[in-house]
């Protein structure tokens, strides 16, 4: 039977939690915004419908088993940008559409449509849509991460019985989701941060458009540093609010001393996602708040990867140098195929292909991030075009380079 949740009813804001233990606990989610106009609902419920109708048509019978819509607005914590003409949405829709078969033929098949989709639908949603291939077979089999427990613990389903995650109820549990998590979620961040430092620095380039996009990034990192601080804890929670409430509760650590700079930034980040603003600051003030989070996550990306590599690591070139594995947790011989399919034949026995090549990426994004000389250093600038397989010798060069692999190994 096929369902969509239209109900309005508001959702209380979250308290903090008083019980001993954390157990897990599906989202009744009835609305797209904490507190949005009902004109903002409406409008988001109308786009759904319209969604849902357009991908029932798009597909053969029985090949669409669901439609989940993911994302702030699946959990009922969507973005409200409040305008001189009402409330208008801010985040993307994120929708999830599973799909009898096997999950990568299905990518060949029908990813191309759907981007045509996507393509027509955003300029008139007004927010970009997106729509991510998925399987639920897969889904039911696969371990438990961020992005399939904040999916099965907090969605809106547009296609599919109540109970088509019944068998993912391990997803559920939190307190299983990996360090390597954690990591993925700050290299994702902290890239938005890379990517923002090369707007700011276009100086008499720099657009409202560009600030836009710089508070954006800015935002999310600093939302991401509470929110891997509480994955090594095995505090996380679906719930941006909750997760804000349970980082207050959380003991200091003798080793993390920068636990009230986490949190500060944390509510500045809450605060953001659920209300954002176009910014109004100057180009300084925006330079500021960039070095503010970005020293910031120095701090909490040695620590992270200290704990889950099992490798103290006291600076950046300590990071950079150190041999051991920075993804341990894959296949030498599935490493392999990876490099192939993200560098050809050629490049990829050319630099270790029985390593993940996320492990370039994250070696790569730690000195451009955080090691300001590392291009005035020809041997730094070696090991940059080494390791993003490029000639660039400037920070824009290198800055493409990097996303253009960041992209592939996300």
């Amino acid at each position: 039977m096929n369902t969509i949740t239209l109900a309005p009813d508001p959702i209380a804001p979250a308290a903090p939690s008083t019980a001993p233990a954390r157990a897990p606990r599906k989202a009744t989610l009835r609305r797209f915004t904490l507190d949005g106009s009902k004109e903002l609902e409406t409008r988001l419920n109308v786009l759904c419908m319209r969604i849902r109708a357009a991908l029932c048509g798009l597909f053969p019978a029985g090949k669409l088993e669901a439609v989940l819509l993911g994302g702030g607005y699946g959990r009922g914590e969507g973005g409200v940008l409040s305008t001189p003409n009402g409330d208008q949405p801010y985040n993307d829709l994120e929708f999830y559409v599973f799909l009898k078969g096997n999950r990568h033929l299905n990518e060949l098949r029908y990813r191309p449509p759907l981007e045509v989709l996507a393509h027509i639908l955003t300029p008139q949603a007004g927010i970009e849509i997106e729509f991510k291939i998925a399987s639920l077979e897969e889904l039911a089999r696969g371990p438990v991460s961020m992005f399939s427990y904040d999916l099965v613990m907090g969605h809106r389903i547009l296609v599919g019985a109540e109970k088509l995650l019944d068998a993912c109820a391990h997803h559920q549990v939190a307190a299983d989701i990996p360090l390597v998590e954690a990591s993925r979620l700050l290299m994702n961040r902290c890239s938005g941060l890379l990517f923002a430092r090369e707007r700011l620095e276009q100086r008499d380039q720099f657009t409202p458009q560009d600030a836009d996009y710089v508070r954006r990034n800015i935002a999310k990192a600093a939302l991401a540093l509470g929110d891997a601080v509480l994955v090594v804890r095995r505090e996380y929670h679906w719930s941006c609010r909750e997760r804000h409430h349970r980082l207050l509760e959380l003991m200091p650590d003798p080793i993390l001393r920068c636990l009230e700079q986490v949190r500060h930034h944390h509510k500045v980040g809450v605060a953001f996602k659920l209300h954002p603003e176009r910014n109004t600051g100057s180009l300084a003030q925006l330079k500021n708040r960039h070095e503010s989070v970005t020293s910031l996550a120095l701090h909490l990306w040695l620590w992270l990867e200290s704990q889950r590599l099992n490798t103290p690591f006291s600076s950046i070139q300590d990071y950079v140098e150190d041999s051991s594995p920075k993804c341990p947790e894959t296949r030498a011989a599935r490493n392999g195929l990876v490099n192939v399919k993200t560098f050809g034949v050629v490049q990829a026995l050319k630099n270790r292909p029985h390593r993940h090549p996320r492990e370039r990426a994250l070696r790569a994004l730690s000195l451009l991030l955080w090691e300001p000389d590392a291009l005035a250093s020809a041997y730094w600038r070696e090991r940059l075009q080494t390791e993003l397989n490029t000639d660039a010798i400037d920070f824009p060069g290198m800055v493409a380079a990097y996303r253009a692999l960041w992209s592939r190994v996300n």
